[in-house]
């Protein structure tokens, strides 16, 4: 039995080596951490259960017959965060360039049904040159698993994925999929390389331009953090896993949290009283939340929309929030696109919707009218609509327009909606409202120019008020900028029990 247990002992230390010393040396040198080391500062200590350690490829072709790949080039198994079950698979990039075969890709996908059956998040690291063309359409085959296993996985359990190293082609698709993507500087993550985009098109480019982690959130959008490096991607990955439940049929973490609800007077003095000055809405959700603390989600993509995670009495609620201080806070097709999808995740995994308004309509122009700003802007009516968590609006300043009913108004079914006295709810400003509705009586006017600005301030006194909204119910109380974390958190407990059937259907048809 000793011998067996030597030769268990021996065979382990092999295969947990990876690729073997030198290649580890290599990947350190590179500034990233092994795939064994990723695990180990993500997950609590001595907690990892590791499955398929010895599993082997079935390749005979090139060369694959005589070549032995520890773990087959992927590391998966089980293990707990902050006390918490997790399913996870890192690619080894040391073994085979952390290449996806056959048996790589069986192996993702059987510890990707096992979060299923276990109802707990799955975390995949990606690190890998790519499939493993030595096995053809195998290779192919098993990244077609991973895609389903991916879609079975969606709104049941929450999906992560890390990129700390190359992703491309295929293998791009399977964090495409997943609910949030966090990429390190070291990282690219693109379909085609700057190889072939130059032989097909004559485009020269750098794999930072086209797969960096700047490219992808200053532009395509794709992902949702930005890490300086693997252990701040773990760190990153460690906090929005705090945040979310298990899987949809549990509820948010709550934890002790901040329970005072004290008034905040710095409120008051955060959100200008002209129109057309700027603010940061971060202050305004830091002044309300929790201990100040709020995880924004693709914080440099769509910068005039707010989205992310926070805490109120120790329950995650999800943001949404107009930016007044990038493009006056406007509604364009990136930012419809980065707020529904925020949005549908935090229906999915029961996270209440707090959303804070502040918006002058949808960015006009030829550019969003062929870009399909129509078709982008229904995304975030319908991802609205169909939540069915608890919903709570607080309008700031400005409401005007569609944009307004877009911004989870009474409407679209939110069940509190606070305003500011602050507040403007309006078809259009007063100024574009006078013109419109008065121009016939400002032409003919003496004076045209004092007869405007009488007329701008009667539409303003009439309309340009949270009072008229509340007469007609759209607005269930205005409040005291001071008063809104008492009446948000109040709000949340009352809706905390919150039940809303709807009719019974496979799914409904959102404008894709």
């Amino acid at each position: 039995m000793q011998d067996k247990i030597a030769d268990l002992q021996r065979r382990r230390a092999a295969a947990e080596l990876g690729g073997g010393a030198d290649r580890l040396d290599r990947q350190r040198k590179a500034g990233r951490l092994s795939a064994r080391e990723r695990i180990g500062a993500l997950v609590d200590p001595d907690s990892f259960d590791e499955t398929g350690l010895f599993a082997a490829h079935r390749g005979t072709l090139f060369g694959m017959a005589d070549k032995t790949l520890p773990a087959d080039g992927v590391v998966t198994g089980a293990a707990a965060v902050g006390g918490r079950l997790i399913h996870l698979a890192s690619q080894d990039f040391t073994v085979a360039g952390g290449s996806a075969g056959e048996v790589h890709c069986g192996k993702v996908a059987d510890i990707m049904h096992m979060a299923l059956k276990t109802g707990s998040p799955f975390v995949f690291i990606n690190d890998s040159g790519g499939a493993r063309v030595q096995e053809g359409i195998d290779a192919l085959s098993g990244y077609g698993k991973v895609f389903h296993a991916n879609v079975l996985l969606s709104g049941v359990v929450p999906q992560i994925s890390l990129i700390c190293g190359p992703c491309a082609g295929g293998a791009a698709y399977s964090p495409a999929l997943t609910d949030f993507i966090i990429q390190t500087r070291q990282a690219q993550l693109f379909i085609t390389g700057p190889q072939v985009i130059k032989q097909v098109t004559g485009e020269t480019v750098t794999a930072e331009q086209l797969g960096g982690p700047d490219a992808h959130m200053r532009h395509s959008g794709v992902i949702h953090f930005i890490a300086e490096d693997d252990r701040h991607a773990v760190l990153l990955c460690q906090k929005l896993l705090s945040f979310l439940p298990g899987n949809n049929l549990e509820d948010p973490p709550q934890i002790e949290g901040d329970r005072r609800v004290e008034p905040n007077p710095a409120l008051e003095a955060l959100v200008p009283a002209e129109a057309r000055q700027g603010y940061d809405v971060r202050t305004v959700i830091a002044g309300i939340v929790d201990f100040g603390d709020f995880l924004e989600v693709q914080a440099g993509h769509a910068q005039n929309i707010v989205i992310g995670f926070a805490r109120v009495s120790g329950g995650t609620i999800g943001i949404v929030a107009n930016q007044p201080l990038v493009q006056a806070g406007v509604i364009d097709i990136d930012a419809s696109d980065k707020a529904a999808r925020f949005i549908r995740f935090c229906n999915a995994f029961n996270i209440p919707l707090v959303t804070f308004v502040d918006v002058p309509g949808f960015l006009p122009g030829l550019a969003q009218e062929y870009g399909g700003i129509i078709r982008h802007g229904a995304k975030l009516l319908f991802a609205y609509s169909s939540a069915t968590v608890p919903k709570i609006t607080v309008i700031l300043r400005k409401a005007y327009g569609g944009a307004y009913v877009a911004m989870c108004s009474k409407d679209l079914g939110a069940d509190r909606v606070f305003a500011w006295p602050t507040a403007e709810i309006a078809v259009m400003g007063a100024e574009g409202a006078a013109e419109i509705v008065f121009h016939k009586e400002i032409d003919e006017a003496e004076d045209p120019d004092e007869r405007r600005r009488a007329l701008i301030h009667e539409y303003r006194e009439t309309f340009s008020n949270p009072y008229v909204a509340a007469e007609r119910r759209l607005v269930d109380a205005v409040i005291e900028p001071a008063q809104t974390r008492r009446h948000v958190a109040q709000a949340l407990e009352y809706l905390r029990t919150k039940r809303e059937p709807r009719p019974h259907k496979k799914h409904g048809l959102m404008p894709l």
